[in-house]
Order: structure tokens, then sequence, then C-alpha cells
């Protein structure tokens, strides 16, 4: 289990803002695990680094403040607009693109590919078209990103690139270990963390329980950070 830091960790200090409106998933328990592993990874110098489904953009200005080259994409609108604000507010230079995950970032390869993308299991197969559950409902088992992002964040990677994924212990983190692999990475968890059911969860008690995913007695979720590597 990973002790979580609090949120101003990943903003610099207690007196910047990242700026999180209704609509822009705000920085979570997921996003500070994610930002811990991030603390620990080697980049090189003037690294580039891609953060997928980047919301407010707070992970792609942490990776900012330690000299990397960011490009940060996101499908929402709203969220792509936040995030260009709080690059311009933090004085960091971000790229920031509206897309389809990595779809309009393809366009160089990335020694760091970050993502936190939707990963909640819901009654719907598709993804919302739009309004705030677009930024956590991800298909009846909860890997419709997840699953798109293993087949293809792998080729953006340079050689010995790295890619950090977080998500739910409900969306199968062994599956997405197994896809990494199959893609010719090595790849391990390298973060855990438990939080309290939030009241998404607590909403979808009902169906999580009979898709077997929690037991009648569970109240917390196991979040997970993957971490793969492009190998020579």
């Amino acid at each position: 289990m990973s002790n979580l830091r609090p949120l101003r960790h990943l903003t610099g200090g207690a007196r910047t803002v990242v700026l999180s409106p209704p609509g822009v998933y705000a920085p979570q328990a997921d996003t500070v695990l994610l930002a811990t592993a991030l603390d620990v990874e080697d980049l090189p110098p003037r690294a580039q680094v891609l953060d997928i489904c980047t919301g407010t953009g707070v992970l792609a200005l942490a990776a900012a403040r330690r000299g990397a080259c960011v490009t940060a994409v996101d499908v929402s609108r709203r969220a792509v607009l936040t995030a260009r604000l709080n690059a311009r507010l933090a004085g960091l230079p971000v790229r920031v693109l509206r897309g389809d995950l990595a779809a309009p970032a393809a366009d160089r390869s990335y020694d760091l590919i970050l993502s936190n993308p939707p990963y909640v299991p819901a009654r719907r197969p598709a993804a919302p078209p739009r309004g705030p559950a677009r930024a956590w409902d991800a298909g009846l088992d909860g890997r419709l990103l997840l699953d798109r992002i293993c087949r293809e964040a792998p080729p953006l990677l340079s050689a010995r690139g790295v890619l950090l994924l977080v998500h739910s212990g409900l969306s199968d983190p062994d599956r997405t270990l197994g896809m990494l692999r199959e893609a010719g990475l090595k790849a391990s968890t390298v973060e855990r963390g438990f939080i309290d059911f939030g009241p998404v969860l607590r909403s979808r008690r009902e169906y999580l329980r009979g898709m077997g995913l929690i037991r009648d007695d569970e109240t917390e979720e196991e979040l997970v950070v993957i971490r793969a590597e492009r190998t020579p």
C-alpha cells in the first residue's frame, strides 16, 4: 500500500493554483499515485513526454517542471482549455492537443508516456458522448480505453521508453500486464494504493457485485500504477 501524498505535492507547492473547473477531472488519489511513480522515474535531459487524458494538465506540468518537453492530449475541449490555461499560469511550455488518445501526438516518439484514463466499469458499453461521466466511465469492464492504450502506446515509445499507466484493480491489472508484455515491453506493478469507495462506485455497487468485481462487504478500491519499458 502506498502512502498517498497531499494534492499540493503535484502543483509544486501550496501557493500554486491549478484550475479545475466543473466538467474536468480534478486531481485525485489516482493522480497522486501516478505522480509518485513519475517522481522516481529517471528522465533523460529534454525528455519527450506524452500525457494521455491529461484533464487539468497537472501531471504534464509535473513532468515539465523536470525539464521535459511535454505534449498533453485530451478529448474534452474543456480539459484542453483548462490544461493550456494551467500551463500558462505556471509559466511552463506544454503542448496541449485535443483528440482521441495519442492520435494527435503520434508525430514523434516519447521517452515517457503517462496516462490516467477513464477506467470505471459502467452499465453502458460505450463511452458517454459528453458530461462529467466521460472522465471515468469506461465500458462494461472498465477497459474501453485501457485496451486501446495497451495497443497504441507501445509503438510510440523510444528505445528504453517507459509507459506509466494508473487504473483501478476493478479493471483487471493482470490483463494490462499481459497485453503490454505481448507488445514486447517489460511490465510490472510499481505502485499500489487503497481508497474508500467514492460516490461513483457506491452508486453502482449492485452492478459491480453482479459482475463479480467486488464482494458484498467490500468498501475499498485498489489503485495500481503499471510501468512498462521498452527493452533492447
